[in-house]
């Protein structure tokens, strides 16, 4: 006989998915007991590490990621981390165990009440079995809606009954045998606008966001903006570096700020852009979206995105696609090649160092096919220090959502383990997930953890004096032993004292087969 549980199996089998991520509870144990033996189970100690894992595995390794949590408070503890999963478009599927069907009605303890409903607005879709039988036949559903575009996160509540009840084996061979072909494709008539406005324009540039950080639309990227002489910037808050950071077409990345945007933007007639929102802001402003003159086309996957767009002329379509079609097109020109920018040189006084100083010196220790996980915040309009020439080189969170690096970082090498990853974390944004260093450690994955201290919450306090609040004592951090706390866990963890032993530490870890934390101060 077929079980639920084996039909399960066998469809997450079909749609490519090798990892289960989660912290289990009662509700989930009779799923985890036909868990076979060559698909893992990587357990994080909180289910905010179960999703950012997860989120890591699937943007490294192109396939679902695949987790699994416990009913509603499980879920609810997961979150936060499901912001950043949803706003990067990760494929994901989010199982709960719900309790047995004959005491849902009743709400018993761990029932998880109302669950299509407990993840609105993050998911693309919610569900819940009428029968046992139904199961197989919505996780196959989900794992489809998950990775097609525009990718993202579904929901899927599970009675603990369900999983030894006979499975409808005609059904699931139908299931194990269907496919969905769901990228969409910009209409040609709509790229060959854009390729005229770009070749009539006088000063354009070129805009990029997450969904170009493919092998195909980072090298098309190379190519339009060499042909067309095109400056570069990256979208405001982009989770991704989709460019070279050190072409000289390269610009940095767009302020977080609609008034400052409006001003990076002012020297161009005609802007393009692929693969982002149209703008994600965070930063206050009364300025105006864009200055007067200057024609703005996008193309983006996600058709809200395209609606909310307050401006511009917006494309519905597979972001790298068109970036290859219109790279192809667009001809050689005349312009001047934009001019490239020197980085300013770091103050390097210690005991106690700059963020520029910190990271020129991991960019030394680093190799060039290294992955950063970043969630040192107050660093963000700095991260172009950071020497990339790779696609999938950074990964930041999308939604801003703290407590994602640490254990983004450990699915990013699971899902990715011939390329070494480096973890850049503010001191901060490391209590919020802390136990991802215990998954580290368990499963002896090699992320190298930067953790810079600076004993407060540095990018609020920058946020602060923006929004002219008063400072106060919820700023303050200090007392945290970070070594102590990692060494908890089982992780060797040093303090570099210099600039030196921080760029050695992370030479180090290029190679290293374990886990390491390493401390740097930070003024």
């Amino acid at each position: 006989m077929v079980t639920v549980s084996d039909a399960f199996y066998r469809i997450l089998r079909h749609h490519r998915v090798t990892a289960v991520f989660g912290n289990p509870g009662s509700n989930e144990l009779p799923f985890l007991t036909g868990l076979p033996r060559d698909m893992p189970y990587y357990m994080a100690l909180q289910e905010g590490a179960a999703i950012a894992m997860a989120d890591g595995y699937a943007q490294a390794s192109g396939t679902v990621g695949f987790v699994n949590l416990h009913a509603a408070s499980g879920t609810g503890n997961a979150m936060g981390c499901m912001t950043n999963a949803a706003s990067c478009h990760t494929p994901m599927v989010v199982m709960a165990g719900q309790q047995a069907r004959r005491y849902v009605p009743v709400q018993a303890m761990l029932t998880n009440v109302d669950p299509v409903k407990l993840c609105d607005p993050l998911v693309k879709w919610s569900g819940e079995p009428l029968r046992p039988q139904d199961g197989p036949a919505l996780l196959s559903k989900g794992l489809m809606l998950a990775s097609s575009a525009p990718g993202g996160v579904v929901y899927l509540s599970v009675p603990l009954d369900d999983w030894e009840e006979p499975a409808d084996e005609a059904a699931l061979a139908h299931l194990l045998d269907r496919t969905v072909d769901a990228a969409p494709v910009s209409p040609q008539q709509a790229l060959d606008v854009m390729v005229d406005a770009l070749e009539h324009a006088t000063a354009p540039a070129l805009i990029l966001g997450p969904g170009t950080d493919t092998e195909a639309g980072y090298r098309a990227a190379v190519t339009l903006a060499e042909h067309a002489h095109l400056p570069v910037w990256f979208a405001p808050s982009a989770p991704r570096a989709p460019f070279p950071t050190r072409h000289p077409c390269y610009q940095g990345q767009l302020p977080s700020a609609a008034g400052a945007v409006a001003q990076a933007l002012a020297g161009y007639d005609v802007v393009v852009s692929f693969g982002a929102p149209v703008f994600r802001y965070h930063a206050p402003s009364s300025g105006d979206f864009l200055p007067p003159g200057v024609s703005l086309y996008g193309v983006t996957d996600d058709p809200d995105e395209a609606a909310r767009a307050p401006f511009g002329r917006i494309i519905v379509g597979d972001p790298s696609n068109a970036l290859v079609r219109v790279a192809k097109a667009v001809p050689h020109t005349s312009r001047p090649r934009p001019t490239s920018r020197a980085l300013a040189e770091a103050d390097t006084g210690g005991p106690a160092f700059t963020a520029e100083a910190i990271l020129d010196a991991i960019d030394r220790g680093k190799s060039d096919n290294a992955v950063i996980a970043l969630e040192w915040t107050s660093v963000d309009m700095l991260r172009d220090r950071l020497t990339l020439t790779q696609p999938r080189s950074l990964f930041y969170p999308a939604a801003g959502g703290l407590g994602w690096g640490l254990p983004a970082a450990v699915g990013l090498q699971l899902g990715c383990p011939q390329r070494p990853v480096v973890a850049l974390i503010g001191d901060g944004a490391m209590q919020y997930t802390p136990a991802a260093l215990w998954s580290a450690v368990r499963y002896q994955v090699p992320v190298t953890f930067v953790v810079c201290v600076n004993t407060k919450y540095h990018a609020l306090q920058e946020f602060s004096e923006v929004l002219h609040v008063p400072e106060g004592d919820y700023l303050d951090i200090a007392g945290i032993d970070v070594l102590h706390l990692a060494r908890g866990y089982g992780m060797e963890a040093y303090r570099a004292e210099t600039l030196h032993d921080l760029t050695e530490a992370v030479r180090k870890g290029m190679t290293a087969e374990v886990p390491r934390l390493i401390e740097v101060r930070q003024r």
